[in-house]
């Protein structure tokens, strides 16, 4: 029987139905109780910070007020020295409200919160994925990997696969050499310890040449990791590179102009 058959669509919302008796309906980041499975009460929702305009147009990074952006609607960062990918975007602004999401996602052992996540990706970085000829998630150091036990960009790609009809390779970068955690250091010691970190086997490169690709991250920082992707894609015969993150962190020097 074809999905769409009445008959079908009558044993789901049965389905649905009696998982919700068993399982009562709770907020994916507090106890509260919700109407639908996978969703979020009204507080946590409202928490949540969209990135919308005004925002940089090559790597997205959210902007105080329009008057941050330089020639082109570029922010200082991407005026200095333009990244190697195209455009980046992000659903979230990274901050107390998107944190409640991620960080579960991340290192709680929730991956479960990838579809919530991509949906709103999907929405965010429409113009990206209509553009798009292949997704490709960034790949963790085999170690992480183990001890996460699953790749969360991967997570987000295959969902984002799934809701745009785009393929995606989710081994195509490979990231052969360990890195330090990034988080407390500055773009220019990121991009250092970056450099050279991806690779791809000679079977991906053959498999990317002349495709746009659209990398997908959890969370976009400084762009370092984005860069260091980008220029391997691009090495290995990528037409371009765009980037869809689920959040995007703040430039600290843009929020103290603000």
């Amino acid at each position: 029987m074809p999905p769409s058959a009445p008959g079908s669509t009558l044993l789901n919302r049965l389905g649905r139905a009696a998982l919700d008796a068993l399982l009562p309906p709770h907020c994916l980041t507090c106890e509260a109780p919700v109407e639908r499975q996978g969703t979020q009460c009204g507080d946590c929702f409202r928490l949540l910070t969209r990135v919308t305009a005004p925002f940089c147009a090559r790597c997205g990074v959210p902007f105080i007020h329009a008057g941050q952006a330089g020639p082109g609607g570029l922010c200082p960062a991407c005026l200095a020295r333009p990244p190697a990918f195209a455009a980046a975007r992000a659903a979230l602004r990274y901050d107390a409200g998107s944190q409640r999401l991620v960080l579960p996602f991340k290192h709680a052992d929730r991956p479960e919160l990838a579809g919530p996540l991509a949906a709103m990706m999907a929405r965010a970085g429409a113009g990206l994925l209509g553009r798009a000829d292949l997704l490709v998630p960034v790949p963790l150091h085999w170690r992480r990997l183990v001890a996460r036990r699953y790749n969360q960009a991967a997570l987000l790609a295959r969902r984002l696969a799934a809701l745009s009809g785009l393929p995606c390779i989710p081994d195509l970068l490979r990231r052969p050499r360990a890195t330090p955690p990034l988080g407390d250091r500055g773009a220019a010691e990121r991009a250092a310890l970056l450099q050279d970190a991806f690779r791809l086997t000679p079977a991906g490169a053959r498999r990317v040449a002349g495709l746009r690709v659209l990398l997908v991250d959890d969370v976009m920082t400084s762009g370092a990791t984005a860069e260091a992707c980008a220029r391997a894609l691009l090495a290995a015969g990528a037409t371009a590179v765009d980037v869809l993150a689920a959040a995007r962190v703040p430039d600290p020097r843009l929020q103290a102009e603000g």
